[in-house]
């Protein structure tokens, strides 16, 4: 057993990823000037949990994206 079906699935998903992406670019971008603005703060680690809210809100575009993708 090769387990080739497997990293040709994997493959599928990380194609779509993109397109996925291109249609969350609002959220993208909060979660991207979050992360920016937390490193920039002089600290020499990012605090967990310092962009949570930007995190969530694009990872359930994400979801959003890929489940009516996969329709």
């Amino acid at each position: 057993m090769s387990g080739r079906g497997v990293w040709l699935r994997a493959r599928a998903r990380l194609r779509r990823f993109p397109a996925l992406l291109a249609g969350c670019g609002e959220q993208a971008t909060a979660y991207g000037r979050c992360v920016a603005a937390a490193a920039a703060g002089g600290t020499a680690e990012l605090r967990r949990d310092a962009c949570l809210e930007e995190f969530r809100a694009l990872r359930d575009c994400f979801a959003r994206a890929a489940k009516a993708t996969a329709k």
